[in-house]
């Protein structure tokens, strides 16, 4: 059981890095200091992007039920 929740929470960190540098950036960070953030101002939210949002969400879900599912393991061990 450990060793699947382990295998579990690599696979889903992954995911969480992959999708989130995957996202568009929204502006006020360090890109818009360099003038990155004029054209994502300019696009609207696209159905592609909301579904990244949604699957991002998703897969965070999923990600911290690992880490639950470990401190319980631990705490019963």
């Amino acid at each position: 059981m450990k060793l699947a929740l382990d295998i579990g929470l690599v696979i889903t960190s992954v995911l969480m890095v992959v999708l989130v540098l995957l996202h568009r950036g929204k502006g006020g960070g360090l890109s818009s200091l360099f003038g990155g953030g004029v054209q994502s101002s300019l696009s609207g939210s696209s159905v592609v992007e909301r579904n990244l949002d949604r699957l991002t969400v998703f897969v965070g879900l999923i990600w911290f039920i690992f880490i639950i599912g470990i401190g319980v393991d631990i705490k019963l061990s």
